[in-house]
């Protein structure tokens, strides 16, 4: 956890470089609001994550527990693990894209209809429940679990780059070795035959060997075959398994609903008028989901933005350093971050929830905060301190309500 964190300054500034090179070469690669709710998942992911990290670490130490074999940390050993991890990584996101039931703890990260780093964020907050499950082999060969979650963590920092289109093709041998920018945007691709297509995380060699690799031909369709349509981070993790729930109601037999669950997504039965997989789409076909907001809504929601991200980011180093957090303090910082990110998601929706969830939001946040940072310390000295920086948030609220009170007309839907 650390390591993501000394990179989240890393990864916005190479987000403001690739912003900068699109104006530079006029082309429009980010939406405001796409990217706000790709960051959001990211957010959602990453504190939901304090809860499910516990559950897939827990389990590799267990099985490495019980392991009779025990591999040396060398240079070499650490090579071999990485190496090892990504080629389970494949395996996880190869059927994570062919399993219907793995599918919707993976499809978040593909349905935004753009193309850019702030993408690469964009992430399930239920996968890793999927994709733990994969690498608990490496604990009963006897792999540390330290040297797993490092080579593991670099295996996903090597993913964040690949997500743009400012790069087009990097020298022929390392587009044969690795997973490149190229590769990735075919996989991000919606058209029949990038589908399903590059699955690597750090190499290709895996695709190659296995026949999914798909090499960039025809122009990219970003996206997933059925819209999202909101720019709400947490319905993002919901949306594929409502729609899998109301399949699986229609569905007859018993056999059925578990091929449901376990074929490709969009596979139907025979009874139910068979499989629904996507028709051919060109590229100049799709109409993007969008929503048009006032600047000065988005100003709003970007200066709130900015805050919540400071607050995420001591929300998680404190909790990386402080080994004795209690629960409710953890939970109720959870929540308010959860909270946050739905209520700009629907506020750039233009839903009226969005409006009702921002004013509950800012008339609760400073009573919240007092709460949460006085379970978090018994220092008298602090706790004064901690009553005068909740009068300051509770004026900076007010403000804030009175702002974004005249936009309660056009948040309508």
């Amino acid at each position: 956890m650390k390591v993501i964190l000394f990179a989240i300054p890393i990864f916005f500034l190479l987000i403001g470089i690739e912003v900068f090179i699109a104006r530079l070469h006029e082309k429009k690669l980010y939406r405001f609001n796409d990217a706000i709710s790709n960051i959001s998942c990211g957010i959602s992911q990453q504190v939901i994550g304090i809860f499910i990290k516990t559950i897939t670490l827990g389990g590799y130490v267990y099985c490495y527990q019980f392991s009779p074999f025990r591999i040396p940390n060398t240079w070499w050993t650490y090579l071999l693990l990485f190496f090892a991890i990504d080629f389970l990584y494949y395996w996880f996101h190869r059927y994570a894209h062919e399993i219907s039931f793995f599918w919707g703890t993976h499809v978040v990260h593909h349905q935004s209809e753009d193309y850019n780093l702030s993408v690469a964020l964009r992430q399930s907050a239920f996968q890793s429940l999927i994709s733990g499950l994969f690498y608990l082999p490496l604990a009963i060969i006897g792999f540390d679990p330290i040297p797993f979650l490092l080579m593991n963590t670099i295996q996903t920092l090597y993913q964040f780059w690949i997500h743009t289109e400012t790069i087009d093709k990097m020298p022929a041998w390392f587009e044969y070795l690795f997973n490149t920018p190229s590769h990735h945007r075919v996989h991000h691709g919606r058209n029949p035959k990038y589908i399903d297509k590059n699955h690597g995380g750090t190499f290709i060699l895996f695709d190659r060997w296995f026949g999914t690799f798909q090499a960039e031909e025809e122009a990219v369709v970003y996206g997933v075959t059925k819209s999202l349509s909101t720019w709400n981070p947490i319905w993002a993790n919901f949306d594929y398994y409502n729609d899998l729930r109301k399949e699986f109601g229609r569905t007859k037999g018993l056999k059925d609903k578990i091929r449901l669950l376990l074929k490709k997504p969009g596979w139907r039965s025979e009874a139910a008028g068979g499989p629904l997989y996507p028709p051919p789409i060109q590229p100049n076909d799709p109409i993007k989901y969008h929503t048009i907001i006032p600047n000065g809504l988005s100003i709003y929601i970007f200066v709130q933005y900015i805050f919540l991200l400071l607050g995420t980011s001591l929300f998680l180093a404190t909790l990386s350093i402080d080994k004795h957090s209690f629960l409710i303090p953890i939970l109720m910082g959870i929540i308010l971050i959860l909270w946050s990110v739905a209520s700009f998601g629907l506020a750039a929706d233009k839903r009226k929830l969005g409006f009702q969830l921002e004013i509950s939001r800012l008339l609760l946040l400073p009573i919240a905060l007092f709460i949460l940072l006085n379970l978090s310390t018994t220092n008298p000295i602090i706790s004064t301190n901690i009553l005068y920086f909740t009068i300051g948030i509770s004026f900076l609220n007010l403000f804030s309500i009175s702002y974004f009170w005249r936009f309660r007309n056009i948040l309508n839907q």
